[in-house]
């Protein structure tokens, strides 16, 4: 299995000519397209939403790219975290992953091709090292060569900020619902949010925080969006208190 997660979104041609490469050289392998609207050009906060949800699967091949210093002098990596496979920009996006995993190695990818666009390495570099990898083939014989992936030490093991804003204006946040009391308290600006287990705990139209399927921090309002009540994006950060 195949796993996608970008920021390339699923409007115009960019998921489907990634996942044309994976076809063609892993035929009958299924994709499973899991985020295509992770935070844009934001490795930092697509990260903590990446490590979250890759928990769900079983051992497969996650192609992970959200990658602003696409054609720079960042690298190309591949990451095996607990039997799991990533190839993936070397910009952060697998710290989380990295920090979290019990079984951990990691591999340059060496190898060029001939048409290398300097705008899309996600259909040029990644995308047949993926398919390549799904193939049955070993790093090294898909153009790998062992290497450590350096940590990036100033960045926290969870994140109190918003990571993700999903369809329904949901809040996802990079905080791990289980590292902090369920009875606490969380400021969003002037407004203080109690805690919930389901939608129907809270209000109509009050704001209020909850652990999603996910393990994560989630702010929501039941019957609105805790976006626009909350004036929260990507990025916005939040404050713990009590519990």
């Amino acid at each position: 299995m195949i796993v996608t997660f970008t920021d390339f979104g699923l409007e115009g041609p960019y998921l489907g000519q990634v996942k044309a490469v994976f076809h063609r050289l892993a035929p009958g392998v299924p994709v499973v397209d899991l985020v295509a609207d992770a935070p844009v050009c934001d490795p930092f906060a697509a990260s903590y939403l990446l490590a979250a949800l890759v928990e769900e699967f079983p051992p497969a091949v996650f192609f992970c790219v959200v990658d602003p210093g696409v054609g720079g002098e960042r690298r190309a990596i591949v990451a095996e975290i607990d039997g799991r496979l990533f190839v993936a920009p070397d910009n952060g996006l697998l710290e989380p992953a990295l920090r979290r995993g019990g079984n951990v190695r990691s591999w340059d990818i060496v190898w060029r091709p001939e048409r290398l666009s300097a705008t899309f390495h996600g259909r040029d570099l990644f995308a047949p090292i993926a398919g390549r990898l799904a193939g049955g083939q070993a790093p090294e014989a898909c153009g790998c060569r062992p290497a450590t992936v350096p940590h990036r030490p100033d960045w926290p093991d969870d994140l109190a900020a918003i990571v993700y804003i999903d369809h329904y204006g949901n809040a996802v946040t990079g905080l791990r619902a289980d590292r902090i009391a369920p009875d606490a308290h969380i400021l969003v600006g002037d407004r203080r949010l109690k805690a919930g287990r389901t939608f129907s705990d809270s209000p109509p139209g009050i704001p209020f925080w909850y652990a999603n399927s996910s393990n994560l921090v989630e702010l929501a309002v039941n019957g609105g969006r805790a976006d626009r009540v909350l004036s929260v994006g990507i990025g916005s950060v939040f404050t713990v208190v009590g519990g």
